[in-house]
């Protein structure tokens, strides 16, 4: 399954799930995850950022957000 699919997977309803959306961001390259990205925009409407920014809180929101690389 594409990246952005599962990082979707894990983050859409009710609750997330935090095991597989810390091992897709932490596993993914740069190169992997600017195209992860623009993938999960154009199949999804909102940013993975901004899901990620909705899905989680704190530390782990921002730990999260500074490994995918965007300024929230």
């Amino acid at each position: 399954m594409n990246g952005f699919l599962v990082l979707h997977k894990a983050m859409k309803g009710l609750g997330t799930n935090d095991k597989t959306l810390i091992r897709v961001v932490v596993t993914r390259t740069e190169i992997d995850m600017y195209y992860i990205k623009a993938e999960f925009h154009k199949q999804f409407g909102k940013s993975l950022g901004d899901w990620i920014h909705s899905e989680t809180s704190g530390h782990y929101r921002t730990f999260l957000l500074s490994l995918i690389g965007t300024n929230h």
